[in-house]
Formats: structure tokens, C-alpha cells, sequence
């Protein structure tokens, strides 16, 4: 298979010093593109900015904001099989950027957020993606419900959801524990670490490639 990956956060500039991202350090996305190298797949990772090495046997391309990932799934999607949705990705960017890095005046500073573009929305309307679509939900309450929504908003096949808010697993760490959540039923993994989930829940979208190209 031909596989896009998207991995890590966004950065959403400020100022030229700052900028808004979040916590995302990449490692799940990473993980998924070298187990899908290794299983002798094609695999083109999208990545906003990490510390973490390309995986052997990866295409990469690096991006930073929002916008960018955007268009790098636009350009290359219409060539992959499947694409799995691991990046953080920003929800809002600063409406306007300042060409000098803000300085501290009053007690307060207001910031004017406007929406980022809805990558994961567009893939298969706007996009016209056919392939395997998996996306990833980062939740902090009512996992499985709102895993359950974006599957069914965003057009998955299926949607790997972890609860961030538990400590020692998702941003961060080396281990992670998911709960696979497919169109008519749910599966929940024990934790572990994420180069060892990365393999099994490559079987699984390989498995659901095959249903997809068999139907």
C-alpha cells in the first residue's frame, strides 16, 4: 500500500518568538509510519516540528502550521491507499501575526483566534479520497462517544482514541492505551508501549484496506 501519516503538533505563530502549539511529541505518528515501512509498505510522513529521527524507509515531508499540513495532504492524497491521522493538529491560529515580537504593557492581552482548516473533514469531500481512513482522537472525557462522532463526521474507518488526561500515557510518553473504535463496534487495547501498538494496529488497517478493496 501507498500510506500518508501525519505526526506531531502544529506551531500557529504569535510573533516572531512565539507561537501556539501543544504537547503532541510526535511519537505515535512516528511509530505508525516505521511499522508500516517495516511491514513493506510506501509510507509518506507529514510532520509538524519534533526532536524524533525520520524512521528508516520513510518519504518525509516537514511542515509547521496548520495551513501547511493542509496542503501537503491536499497534494498528495490522491496517490495513497490509506492515510492514518496521527498529528495534533491546531483547532485555531492567532487571526493576525505580529511583525515585531509583542511587548509586555498592560495587565492583559487579548488574542483573536480564528479557525484552522478541517484536514481530517476535508479528505473525503473536498479531498475525494476513496482509501482507508483512520483518524486519531486525543480525548480528555467521554472517549468512546466522541471518538464514535468524529468516526462518523469525518468518514473514518476507524478511529484510534486515547484518554490524555491519564498520566504516563499519550503526549509525552513512550506508552500509550487506545481504544480502537470502528463503525459497529469498539476494541479496547491495553497499554503499552508504542512502538509495540504501532505493529497491531498497522494489521488492522491492512485488514480493513483488504475489506475496503474486496467490496
Amino acid at each position: 500500500m501507498r500510506v500518508l501519516v501525519t505526526a506531531g503538533p502544529t506551531r500557529e505563530a504569535l510573533d516572531p518568538v512565539r507561537y501556539l502549539t501543544n504537547r503532541s511529541s510526535g511519537k505515535m505518528g512516528y511509530a505508525m509510519a516505521a511499522a508500516f515501512a517495516e511491514a513493506g509498505h510506501r509510507v509518506l510522513l507529514v510532520s509538524g516540528p519534533t526532536v524524533l529521527d525520520v524512521p528508516d524507509g520513510v518519504d518525509f515531508l516537514p511542515i509547521e502550521t496548520a495551513e501547511e499540513m493542509f496542503e501537503a495532504v491536499k497534494r498528495h492524497i490522491g496517490r495513497m491507499d490509506a492515510a492514518v491521522f496521527a498529528a495534533a493538529v491546531a483547532d485555531y491560529r492567532p487571526a493576525a501575526v505580529s511583525e515585531h515580537k509583542i511587548k509586555k504593557s498592560g495587565e492583559t492581552l487579548t488574542l483573536e483566534l480564528v479557525k484552522t482548516p478541517d484536514i481530517l473533514g476535508s479528505v473525503r469531500g473536498d479531498f475525494g479520497f476513496t482509501g482507508t481512513l483512520v483518524g486519531f482522537a486525543a480525548e480528555t472525557q467521554d472517549l468512546a462517544t466522541n471518538a464514535r462522532i468524529k468516526l462518523q463526521k469525518k468518514g473514518c474507518d476507524l478511529v484510534i482514541a486515547n484518554d490524555v488526561s491519564k498520566p504516563g500515557i499519550g503526549f509525552d510518553s513512550d506508552r500509550n492505551e487506545v481504544l480502537l473504535v470502528f463503525p459497529e463496534h469498539t476494541e479496547a487495547l491495553p497499554e503499552d508501549e508504542k512502538h509495540h501498538l504501532a505493529p497491531r494496529l498497522v494489521r488492522e488497517i491492512e485488514r480493513l484496506a483488504a475489506e475496503r478493496a474486496g467490496s
